[in-house]
């Protein structure tokens, strides 16, 4: 027997009302005998039941008008005197009847995920007086779901960290895939999760879409990230579902499981002994696999001759152990030092102490270099003594200096002639001796500054300087003179006995006890018997007077 488009209409509705039975909230019967019935692709024999919702199936691709149901009213004999008529949602757009038989079609393809359900009102009228025959009755027109969306993760593709090493099982991320299609009905939004790609070091829950680690010891050392390509799929993951998938990239996080370790058991760095305090001698570096606070280092000397001579700090942005100098290198005092040096982690997970020791040592050797260094003096400062009234060619004293290198060249003396302009000195070449080369004058210069240079016979561009304080000794070299020139004047009445000037003296001398002036009157003056000098005796003052007294 074959089937018209109207038949065949109606087995799909049929075959869909069977499918859906056991989800589907039909509605409950009533019963009244003043409403229409309606037949949802089959005809009902009872009278007075009402069925208030149809069931039409999504996505028809039919060239025909789908059949959905029939309103029938029970005053209908079947003679044509009674009109059915729609209105509400979609009514003559979507939704037509057949007046007079009441058949329902819809004339366009529906679309759940748009509208789910849409509510109508039917009505049969007298075809003739175009009144109603029944009250207005209110049903659905729900969409039947079919299987028409895949699965689509709305937050993907998604990144996500995990510490290296965690065990079997931790959790990394929660991927959720959402279906478009109806979840109360059939399977067709009920989706299972798989893993595409990142087996075997990831799994991903079925159900929850939670990815845990699969692999224990995983080493971000040795690989630190991973794309990961996760499946949903509905229906349960059966055949014919539709699926989609996200990527997620998984970035293992770094831990302290790497203890620092040298490269090397021993190093050795020659400096010069020049180098300056503070300069830096070496650096060296304990490696560490490890990234950022877990690679963090911390260097101290723990044993060797060179614990007060040198230093070891960290270069925080590099993590090296920088030595440096705290005192002056002396090839000559010490040729060699050895530095017993430790590098360990700053922060240590307790976990992973079995895989330490998270220290390591090392030995450091640093060889001190010669260096062609100046003559040096025995004396930063020599103070020297000599009359005024010593002769050229006298010896003052003598000054000494060495070459502190090996080699311990020979010295040439000299003088700095900067500092003895008038060449009053000089300076026996090879033994240092200082002589006077002038007349001193104390008076004109009581003390000389001297420098003395010293160089190295074998490399005259070595140069050291010593200083010579040579102090003039005084001798009685200057008569006294009278202070100043004086012009006395006297009153013609001034009695006899009085003072009429006080005379002084000065000598540019400078005796130890000071100095003692004698005053007397000269023999031309001695015969005026109108004035007398008294003399003081050797006053010490600086000015001593004689008083001229007259009679």
């Amino acid at each position: 027997m074959k089937l018209g488009k109207v038949e065949f209409c109606h087995l799909l509705q049929i075959i869909a009302l069977f499918l859906c039975l056991s989800g589907m909230n039909q509605a409950e019967p009533s019963r009244s005998r003043s409403k229409p019935y309606f037949q949802s692709g089959r005809t009902r024999t009872k009278r007075s039941w009402v069925w208030n919702q149809f069931f039409v199936l999504e996505e028809y691709m039919g060239t025909d008008p789908l059949y959905v149901g029939k309103l029938h009213s029970d005053v209908d004999k079947g003679d044509g005197s009674i009109k059915y008529i729609l209105s509400g949602e979609g009514a003559s757009s979507i939704f037509i009847i057949d007046e007079n038989t009441g058949d329902i079609h819809a004339t366009k393809r529906l679309d759940r995920e748009e509208q789910a359900y849409y509510t109508l009102r039917a009505q049969a009228l007298d075809r003739l007086t175009n009144k109603p025959v029944e009250p207005e009755s209110e049903f659905v027109i729900k969409i039947q779901d079919i299987n028409d969306n895949e699965p689509k993760f709305l937050d993907g593709p998604y990144t996500a960290g995990v510490p290296e090493m965690s065990p079997v099982g931790t959790s990394v991320v929660q991927v959720t895939a959402t279906d478009a299609d109806d979840p109360t009905y059939g399977n067709s939004a009920r989706v299972v999760y798989s893993i595409l790609q990142g087996q075997p070091y990831f799994s991903v829950e079925p159900k929850t879409g939670v990815i845990k680690t699969a692999l224990p010891n995983m080493d971000r050392e040795a690989k630190d990230q991973y794309l990961l390509v996760i499946q949903a799929k509905d229906m349960v993951g059966q055949n014919g579902g539709l699926s989609g998938t996200t990527s997620v990239t998984v970035t293992l996080t770094d831990v302290n499981d790497n203890p620092p370790r040298f490269p090397r058991r021993s190093y050795q760095y020659n400096v010069p002994e020049s180098l300056p305090v503070a300069s830096v001698v070496a650096r060296i570096k304990a490696a560490d696999a490890d990234v950022g606070p877990n690679a963090e280092m911390e260097y101290k000397i723990v044993d060797g001759d060179g614990l007060g001579v040198f230093k070891i700090s960290v270069d925080k942005d590099t993590q090296e152990g920088i030595i440096t100098i705290q005192k002056e290198l002396d090839f000559e005092a010490k040729t060699s030092y050895t530095l017993r040096i430790e590098a360990a982690n700053m922060h240590v997970d307790p976990r992973f102490l079995s895989l330490g020791p998270f220290n390591d040592m090392t030995t450091v050797k640093i060889i001190v270099e010669d260096v062609d260094e100046p003559p040096m003096f025995t004396s930063r400062l020599y103070s020297m003594v000599v009359s005024e009234a010593a002769k050229v060619g006298t010896i003052i004293g003598t000054v000494a200096a060495h070459d502190p290198d090996v080699s311990n060249s020979p010295v040439r003396y000299s003088i700095d002639r900067n500092t003895d302009l008038e060449r009053y000195f000089n300076i026996d070449a090879n033994s240092g001796v200082i002589t006077t080369a002038k007349s001193l004058d104390r008076e004109t210069n009581a003390v000389h500054n001297i420098t003395v240079l010293a160089m190295e016979s074998q490399n005259p561009a070595q140069i050291g300087r010593g200083y010579v304080a040579i102090t003039i000794l005084d001798i009685n070299d200057n008569a006294p003179e009278f202070a100043m020139e004086y012009e006395t004047t006297v009153c013609e009445n001034a009695q006899p006995g009085q003072v009429i000037q006080k005379i002084s003296a000065i000598d540019k001398d400078d005796p130890p006890n000071g100095h003692q002036f004698y005053f007397s009157l000269t023999a031309e003056a001695a015969n005026n018997h109108n004035f007398t000098l008294q003399d003081n005796k050797g006053d010490v003052s600086p000015y001593l007077s004689g008083a001229v007294n007259l009679y």
